[in-house]
């Protein structure tokens, strides 16, 4: 075996979530869990994502709630303003709603209202994702609500090693962090280094390099930009896949360097189309690269509609990836 795999093994999206987790615990006694049904004997929640940690760490570090996410997300805020470092679970994106009092009022202005003397570092951690039939009420992605918020971070990982390093950043930010999760993402398999460290917020990756277009993207559509990536070189287009990570504060420096080289741009969001995150891409992408463009930025996003539960109309509601390769491919002439 060589040193590089020995370095590094191979593991899913939900089990660099408990390795990061477990470390930050670990490392700093302040940091603590709370949400509904994380503890071992609910058997670590709807997806086991943290099974063990409570049996570990006790039932005082990790904490199963009431289902109550206003309470959830009051009590992680108050936790934060004296010395704690929560990390506070709400089952499901659709369900921060109910918290948003706690969200935007509280937890995203105590930094500003205090003039600067009172941080609430929380990460608050959710699931959401299209796909699996949860229907309307369930799986949309909100990012752009939260994006829109000054004094909270947004971030999305794509795969294993992002999951763990942008969680350990996270937790050691001074201001809230909304931690998004999809369920395609979280069974997928990559390779973790084993000291795999923080990846510092606000950075975006490039896991594909190209000449000819770029898609920037992040979360799930990472995935499916990829399977879009074989069709694309059959009709001889070069696409550059820019996994933006951080979506506030997203990485312009990467993306306007990217689009400046390959002068197209096309932006892939699972969020619905209109008023999405993609706009305010598009719009800076236009504004500082508008003489460079050999095309109009375009954005790809869901239609404006509740997530339908019929897997016909639910696929069709989703982004595909012969959806990507047919916007790239209009883009680049082919």
């Amino acid at each position: 075996m060589s040193d590089q795999q020995a370095a590094a093994k191979q593991i899913t999206v939900l089990e660099a979530y408990k390795l990061a987790l477990a470390d930050a615990m670990r490392d700093d006694d302040q940091v603590l869990v709370l949400g509904e049904d994380i503890a071992d004997p609910e058997e670590g929640g709807v997806v086991g994502i943290t099974k063990g940690l409570s049996s570990e760490f006790g039932d005082l570090r990790v904490r199963t709630t009431p289902i109550a996410e206003e309470a959830i997300i009051g009590a992680a805020v108050g936790a934060s303003l004296v010395g704690f470092k929560p990390v506070a679970e709400i089952m499901l994106m659709n369900f921060t709603t109910v918290a948003m009092d706690m969200i935007f009022n509280h937890a995203a202005k105590l930094r500003f209202m205090s003039g600067g003397q009172t941080s609430v570092p929380i990460v608050i951690r959710t699931l959401t994702g299209a796909g699996w039939q949860t229907a309307g009420q369930h799986c949309n992605h909100l990012e752009g609500w939260f994006a829109h918020a000054a004094g909270i971070k947004v971030v999305a990982p794509s795969n294993p090693a992002d999951m763990k390093g942008l969680l350990l950043s996270a937790i050691q930010d001074p201001d809230p962090v909304m931690f998004i999760e999809t369920g395609m993402t979280l069974f997928s398999p990559g390779e973790v280094a084993a000291d795999q460290g923080p990846i510092p917020l606000g950075k975006a990756s490039v896991p594909v390099p190209g000449t000819d277009i770029t898609i920037v993207t992040w979360s799930t559509q990472v995935l499916r930009c990829m399977m879009a990536l074989e069709e694309l070189g059959a009709a001889g287009i070069s696409a550059e896949i820019v996994d933006l990570r951080t979506i506030s504060p997203w990485d312009k420096e990467t993306v306007l360097a990217s689009v400046a080289k390959t002068g197209r741009c096309l932006v892939v969001h699972e969020a619905v189309r209109d008023f999405g995150p993609g706009g305010e891409i598009a719009a800076t992408v236009s504004e500082e690269l508008f003489g460079q463009l050999k095309a109009p930025v375009r954005r790809l996003g869901a239609p404006k509609c509740a997530v339908p539960f019929a897997k016909v109309l639910e696929d069709a509601y989703l982004i595909q990836p012969g959806d990507v390769a047919a916007a790239a491919k209009a883009l680049c002439g082919k």
